[in-house]
């Protein structure tokens, strides 16, 4: 009994020892590196309050405001601009910053400082596995180096897979011969048919055909469609990342079987792959390249093909199908610059009966279509925010001390979070029309890290150019075809709400009518 109580009577007092020379210790690093204190937004001990105020926003849809609005408050409080603040959810002290210098240290300068950390891990490994996404270390530097290849230039140029299922998504937006409009649709879930179907036949070799079965009125497409599944998955991922430590919480029968069917879809083209029908192999006419495959050459692992499969997936589908209904959802409601866009594309790339010269380079080379893509990415970055864990005991360059000037002391475990959404907004980096939609801005305009569309330094997105290469053949196909959009209800007007899970997308359908134009002389 007494040596029960020595314990009890000790062990408070070294984990009270222990904390106090940590504190000690961290004091020391910090005066060491110069650093001074950044400061805390207003909350309670255990940091409900910013638990809660994310989820209203997220259920208001506007999720991305959160992080603006509260810079707002800390900027009212310390009387100064303050991009970089530390909060704390559900017991965890979270460092924001919105500061190029600090978000490029994170990226790229001091990469080995940062990692994406146990929350990223928490919130997505039950859905996407062990992949480029979710991995650190040796295992994302492997993840890397087998999937760089894969999008090499002749492998995400293969525009006529492209052609064919912009050719099935035209087919969900008839047009009416007396009048030439289409009626009222919903082009915004048209997009992620579009991007499934192709991202499916590029990475699986066979196309999920969402929008031919959508399109299908004999046999309607079922609610429990594996895009249906996929997008709930990412939904509980989403959920799971706001409950920090408590991720756990959010897991539940339906989870488990999203988790279960998405990985058992995937398995069966994964298993093909590795085990290779003979006969289905020779009559097979197929001559265009498939992700699966090549990836196949350079692993048999199936649960690794399963989990890069699903990882690049999500960055194939939704980030393009996103980008696409931000920029349909800006030119309805600017049809000036639909009017001047369309010129341009038509005169560069032929009519929608005669198109010429639509190839990957050219894509890349048209400056106005790059213009407007850049814009579009930066009033509604499709990764609106990110964050890294601090491996070791490290510094950010700058928010520190009165006027936000000294170094910041960053505590090993210690996650730092970046709203690209604020920064691509901030009118001292963009001017005082930040916010307005001006892709003219984009002439003249070299950046650095104030715009991270496609995120930065050794973890930027390898699929880039493919997201922009699907993204900029859909638009001048469509432009080609219509020249008019316009917006019906909230794409017309009023307040843009937006819906954040994994990537940014607009939170009310884009529902437009089109109007079937010819070629502008």
């Amino acid at each position: 009994m007494s040596t029960l109580l020595f314990v009890a009577t000790v062990t408070p007092v070294l984990y009270l020892l222990y904390t106090l020379l940590q504190r000690w210790q961290h004091a020391q690093n910090a005066r060491k590196w110069n650093c001074r204190p950044i400061p805390h937004y207003p909350g309670d001990i255990v940091g409900i309050n910013t638990l809660q105020e994310a989820l209203q926003h997220d259920k208001d849809r506007e999720l991305p405001l959160v992080t603006r609005r509260r810079i707002e408050t800390m900027t009212a409080r310390q009387k100064r601009y303050s991009p970089t603040y530390q909060f704390r959810q559900l017991g965890t002290d979270i460092i924001v910053s919105c500061e190029p210098k600090n978000v490029q240290a994170v990226l790229a300068t001091q990469f080995k400082d940062f990692e994406l950390g146990a929350a990223r891990r928490n919130a997505m490994h039950w859905l996407l596995g062990r992949g480029i996404f979710t991995a650190d270390g040796e295992h994302w530097t492997r993840s890397r180096a087998l999937l760089r290849p894969q999008f090499t230039r002749d492998q995400i140029s293969d525009l006529d897979l492209e052609e064919r299922h912009v050719q099935q998504a035209l087919k969900a937006m008839p047009v009416d011969a007396r009048t030439g409009w289409t009626s009222a649709t919903d082009i915004q879930t048209i997009f992620f048919r579009l991007t499934m179907d192709t991202a499916t036949e590029f990475l699986f070799g066979e196309s999920v055909e969402s929008q031919a079965a959508a399109l299908n009125t004999a046999t309607p497409q079922q609610p429990d469609s594996f895009a249906a599944q996929f997008d709930r998955g990412q939904w509980y991922a989403a959920q799971r990342a706001r409950f920090e430590k408590l991720y756990w919480i959010v897991d539940n029968k339906e989870s488990r079987a999203l988790g279960a069917a998405v990985h058992a879809y995937v398995d069966r083209f994964v298993a093909a792959a590795l085990n290779p029908d003979p006969e289905k192999k020779l009559s097979s006419s197929s001559t265009h390249y498939t992700f699966l495959q090549g990836l196949a050459e350079a692993t048999q692992d199936p649960v690794e093909l399963r989990s890069q499969l699903l990882n690049i997936l999500l960055a194939g589908r939704d980030t393009t199908a996103s980008l696409l209904s931000w920029c349909i959802l800006l030119l309805a409601r600017h049809p000036e610059y639909f009017t001047t866009l369309r010129a341009a594309l038509l005169a560069e790339f032929g009519s929608y009966a005669s198109p010429r010269n639509l190839t990957f380079a050219n894509l890349k080379s048209c400056r106005p279509l790059q213009n407007f893509l850049n814009e579009v990415l930066r009033l509604y970055p499709i990764v609106p925010g990110n964050r890294r864990t601090a491996v070791r005991n490290t510094t950010l360059p700058v928010g520190g001390g009165p006027d936000g000037t000294h170094p910041v002391y960053v505590k090993k475990g210690t996650p730092v979070f970046y709203s690209t959404f604020v920064m691509h907004r901030r009118q001292d980096l963009w001017g005082p029309d930040a916010d307005e939609f001006r892709p003219d801005r984009w002439m003249e305009r070299k950046v650095g890290w104030e715009y991270l569309p496609f995120n930065g330094g050794p973890r930027i997105c390898i699929g880039q150019q493919f997201a922009l290469t699907e993204a900029g053949y859909v638009l001048v196909r469509l432009l080609q075809r219509f020249d008019r959009f316009e917006g019906v209800g909230p794409t017309k007007e009023g307040e843009i709400k937006m819906a954040t899970n994994l990537t940014l997308a607009p939170g009310d359908n884009v529902t437009v009518r089109m109007r079937v134009g010819g070629r502008i002389e």
